[in-house]
Parts: C-alpha cells; sequence; structure tokens
C-alpha cells in the first residue's frame, strides 16, 4: 500500500516535542516528588523547556495548517477519523495550554520565568497569591491529561503500526522524504 508521509518539518517537530513533553511529564513528577537542590536543578530544566515546547507547539500548529497530514485511509471508520481528530486538537490545546498556564501560575505567584541565563520572560498575570494557587491545580491536571492523552496517542500508534497495517503510522514514522513509497514489486511482502 503506498504511503503518503508527512512533510520532514512534522517529523523532526513530532518526535523533538514527543521526547521534550515525555521529558517535562516525567521532571513534573519528579518536582512534585524532591526537596531540596535537586528541585531546583529539577526547576531549572521545566521552565525553559516549558517555553520552548510553546514556541515549538506554535510553529507545529502553523505547519499543520500550512501543510495539511497525509489523508487518513479510506478503510478507516468515520468514528475513528473522528476520534483521531479529536485526540489532535486535544494534544495541540494542551500542548499550547500547559506552559501558557504554567507561564500564568509563575506570573501570579511572583516568580521569575528564566528562560535561559540573564533572559526573563515578563509576567502574563497580574502577581496573586490565590491565582497562584489555582493555577497551581490547573496545570497538574492538564499535565495528568496530557499524560492520558499520549498514552491513548501511543495505543493508537501501536493500532495502526502493528495490527490495521494501514499506513498511518509509517507516514509519520520514516526518515523518507515526504512523497509516496513506490508500488511494491510483485512478489513482495513488507507492505
Amino acid at each position: 500500500m503506498p504511503v503518503i508521509r508527512f512533510s520532514v518539518l512534522a517529523r523532526v517537530l513530532h518526535w523533538l516535542m514527543a521526547i521534550m513533553i515525555l521529558g517535562m511529564l516525567f521532571i513534573g513528577v519528579f518536582m512534585a516528588a524532591t526537596v531540596g537542590p535537586a528541585y531546583n536543578t529539577l526547576l531549572s530544566l521545566h521552565r525553559p523547556m516549558g517555553i520552548l515546547i510553546l514556541a515549538l507547539a506554535l510553529v507545529r500548529l502553523g505547519n499543520r495548517l500550512l501543510v495539511p497530514p497525509p489523508p487518513l485511509p479510506d478503510s478507516l471508520p468515520a468514528l475513528q477519523r473522528a476520534a483521531a481528530l479529536g485526540s489532535h486538537i486535544l494534544l495541540y490545546a494542551l500542548m499550547i495550554a500547559m506552559p501558557l498556564v504554567g507561564w500564568g501560575m509563575l506570573s501570579a505567584g511572583g516568580y521569575p520565568v528564566v528562560f535561559c541565563k540573564g533572559v526573563h520572560l515578563p509576567p502574563i498575570l497580574p502577581h496573586d497569591p490565590a491565582l497562584f494557587a489555582l493555577l497551581r491545580h490547573v496545570h497538574t491536571w492538564l499535565g495528568l491529561t496530557l499524560f492520558a492523552v499520549i498514552v491513548i496517542h501511543l495505543g493508537a500508534a501501536l493500532l495502526h503500526a502493528l495490527i490495521l497495517r494501514d499506513g498511518v503510522f509509517p507516514a509519520m514514522a520514516s526518515a523518507r522524504a515526504g512523497r509516496r513509497d513506490p508500488e511494491p514489486v510483485q512478489g513482495d511482502n513488507r507492505h
């Protein structure tokens, strides 16, 4: 079956952000269970990575709007098509909302958002301890939701890769250029 691949930029952003987001989720969990110098080290990683994820998510969203993804296979039932669209919208919303809520939380708490040494981002909300507490809970729940959506996304990817073998997984996973693969040779069972 021929496969239409995502653009190179879409694939690079997808896998780079997948690594960063999983790293951020684990850093967040360890931060919640850590005190002392280790907490400060994790925090110094968490804040700039969150801002970088926000920037990359915006680039990724722009790329997706300008370069539409490959179509889903015709064999995919309407319910699964709707679930795929809904899960991608939710993933994009979470990739943008999580860092914005974190930035807002820090702003409300009066904490600096240090992107890198000497580069501080401006507060986006006024100092308000009650708002800080609320946004801290929202940030936690968004993180748990993101983790759940990632698990579902991974499950769907494995379904397409190992069971359905319908070309959805290789469209994002392959390192080949964004084009159709040649038709399989007679007797070639790889497709």
